[in-house]
C-alpha cells in the first residue's frame, strides 16, 4: 500500500454554492477528509495548508507549498504527492513546483470547475484521480502533473482554456501526455528533459505585459525603477511588438532588467522570424530572450525562478528560453 500525501490549498474544490448560487469558501473543506474513495488501497496523510482562492496565490505560497514537500520527500518518505488547488492560477503553482522540486516522486495537481454541492460536481473524482496517478509507478520522472477531467497532463504546458467548463486544461500544440481510464493512469507520451532550481526564496517585481495593436512605450516606462527585476513580453504573432514601445524597451535593457519575449497565441512558438522595425529579429539583436513553448504567466514564473536561483546568475538566458528540451 503507498503513501499519498494530500496538501489542501483551497480553491473551488474546497467551495461550495450558497442559497443565490454564489460560489464561497468553506470553513472546512468537504473532501480535505476524504478517505473512502480508495479505503484499503491507498495510505494517505491529509495536509490543510491553506483555505485560499487562486487569485489569492502568491510565489511565498507556492515556495511554501515546495517547502512541504520536501519535508514529505526527506522526512516522511511519501511515495507522492497531490495538491488541490483552485483553477485560476493552478498552471502557475504546478510550473513554479516543476522547476523547483526534484524530480524524484510522482507530484499531481488537480483543483474543480464546478463547487463541492454542484450538481455534477466534478471535485471527487479529480482528487481520485490524482490519487491513482500519483500512485502509479509510470508516473515516476514524468515532473509535476495536472489531472483533470480523465487528462494527465505535463505541468510545463498545461494551461486554463475556458472560464468555466470542466475540460479547460488543455495542453496546446502538444496534447496531454496521458489519460485516465478504468482506474488506471496510462501514458503515450513524455517530456524530454526536466531541470531543477532549488530555491529558498522568491524575488519580487517580476512583471508580465501583453502587446496590443498600437501600443506605446507608457507601460514600459512606467515599470522602468529600480524594484524591477525582470519582464515578460506576450508579443504579437511569432514574437513582434509595435515600434513605438521600442525606445522604452530600449531604456529597461539598459537599465540591466532581463526581458523574455513569448507570443500571445495560443498555439506555436516565440522566434525571430521577422526583419522590419519591431520584429523578432531586432528584438533578439536588442537582448531580448526569446522563450519557446511557455505562455506568458508560466514564462513569467520561469524567469521569477531564474532571478531566485542564485546559482543562474550568467546562464539566467539559457535557463529561461530552454522551456521545450
Amino acid at each position: 500500500m503507498k503513501t499519498i500525501l494530500a496538501i489542501h490549498t483551497g480553491g473551488t474544490i474546497s467551495m461550495s454554492q450558497n442559497d443565490k448560487g454564489e460560489v464561497v469558501p468553506n470553513d472546512e473543506n468537504p473532501i480535505a477528509e476524504e478517505q473512502v474513495i480508495l479505503k484499503g488501497q491507498i495510505n494517505l496523510i491529509t495536509d490543510e495548508m491553506f483555505n485560499l482562492p487562486s487569485p489569492h496565490v502568491t510565489p511565498e505560497v507556492m515556495l511554501k507549498i515546495k517547502q512541504r514537500i520536501m519535508r514529505a520527500i526527506d522526512e516522511e518518505h511519501v511515495d507522492g504527492v497531490v495538491i488541490t488547488h483552485g483553477t485560476d492560477t493552478l498552471e502557475e503553482t504546478a510550473y513554479f513546483l516543476d522547476l523547483t522540486l526534484p524530480n524524484t516522486i510522482p507530484v499531481v495537481v488537480t483543483g474543480a470547475m464546478r463547487s463541492s454541492n454542484e450538481i455534477g460536481s466534478d471535485g471527487l473524482y479529480n482528487f481520485r484521480n490524482a490519487i491513482l496517478v500519483a500512485a502509479t509507478d509510470e508516473s515516476y520522472g514524468k515532473g509535476v502533473l495536472v489531472v483533470m477531467n480523465d487528462e494527465i497532463h505535463t505541468a510545463r504546458f498545461v494551461t486554463k482554456t475556458h472560464t468555466t467548463n470542466v475540460a479547460t486544461f488543455r495542453t496546446p500544440t502538444f496534447g496531454p501526455i496521458g489519460i485516465v481510464t478504468q482506474s488506471k493512469a496510462k501514458y503515450f507520451q513524455e517530456l524530454i528533459k526536466t531541470e531543477v532550481a532549488d530555491i529558498d526564496h522568491v524575488v519580487d517585481g517580476v512583471y508580465l505585459i501583453k502587446a496590443y495593436a498600437g501600443m506605446n512605450g507608457d507601460l514600459f516606462n512606467a515599470i522602468n525603477h529600480s524594484g524591477t527585476k525582470g519582464l515578460v513580453i506576450e508579443g504579437l504573432g511569432a514574437g513582434n511588438v509595435p515600434p513605438q514601445t521600442l525606445p522604452a524597451i530600449q531604456h529597461l535593457i539598459d537599465n540591466n532588467i532581463p526581458i523574455v519575449l513569448v507570443s500571445r497565441c495560443y498555439n506555436g512558438v516565440a522566434q525571430d522570424i521577422y526583419d522590419y522595425e519591431g520584429g523578432g529579429i531586432q528584438l533578439k539583436k536588442m537582448g531580448l530572450i526569446l522563450c519557446q513553448g511557455l505562455n506568458g504567466q508560466k514564462a513569467r514564473i520561469k524567469l521569477l525562478v531564474g532571478l531566485s536561483d542564485n546559482k543562474a546568475g550568467a546562464d539566467l538566458a539559457s535557463f529561461v528560453s530552454n522551456a521545450i528540451s
